[in-house]
């Protein structure tokens, strides 16, 4: 099944310096399963139809990154049938327009420091962890956020916050998790902070599960 896929960078707070690699992982993947991929920073893409795509995603972007359009547009795609994934950083986005929040199911509180842990997987019916053991041993930021999703999104996988230092959500520490909004879905990881990320097979197939599952090619 051929589709297109946006994919939006712009940052108004903290730049990633993982993003130029993370457009190229996603550019290889689409071009090994079959779909095509627009990439850019512009706000200006989302004040034109959003309809010729099969998924919005959301790539560590950060700070406040579309215009009173955009918003409206972003929100009547997802709501009429479009889909969303958000990858890291897209939980630090939007902090001034309350439906962003609730249509990515939680927001980004803090991190420790970059390190390894191990991610419980609870859900492998899903194409974006299906393909996981259930203890996924990982090197990342493991973002905390201001509440747990839990309830209300569909919860993938989670943090162990035993296998790192300073976790901050104690036992419930959702950190993928995927849900429906509108007529829409979405998608939401909290992995992929660093460059190395998206050099990793297992990452790029989780990525990759993500966002075909937003676009319903899964």
């Amino acid at each position: 099944m051929s589709f297109r896929v946006l994919v939006y960078t712009r940052a108004t707070g903290y730049r990633h310096d993982s993003v130029p690699d993370a457009v190229a992982a996603v550019r290889a993947l689409g071009a090994a399963h079959g779909f095509d991929v627009e990439e850019g920073a512009d706000p200006a893409l989302f004040e034109a139809s959003l309809d010729g795509y099969a998924a919005v995603v959301f790539l560590s972007t950060s700070g406040e990154v579309l215009t009173p359009e955009g918003r409206a547009r972003l929100a009547a795609y997802v709501e009429g049938g479009g889909g969303f994934a958000g990858v890291h950083a897209a939980a630090c986005t939007e902090e001034d327009w309350p439906y962003y929040g609730e249509l990515l199911g939680a927001r980004f509180a803090r991190h420790p420091q970059y390190q390894p842990g191990r991610a419980l997987i609870e859900d492998r019916c899903h194409p974006a962890t299906a393909h996981l053991p259930a203890v996924w041993e990982f090197t990342d930021e493991w973002y905390d956020f201001r509440s747990s999703p839990r309830g209300s999104v569909r919860v993938l996988a989670s943090a162990d916050e035993s296998s790192y230092e300073g976790g901050g959500m104690g036992k419930d520490h959702p950190l993928v998790w995927c849900r429906e909004q509108g007529a829409g879905r979405v998608f939401y990881t909290a992995l992929g902070h660093a460059t190395e990320a998206y050099a990793d097979p297992v990452f790029r197939a989780h990525l990759l599960g993500g966002i075909r599952w937003a676009a319903r090619a899964e």
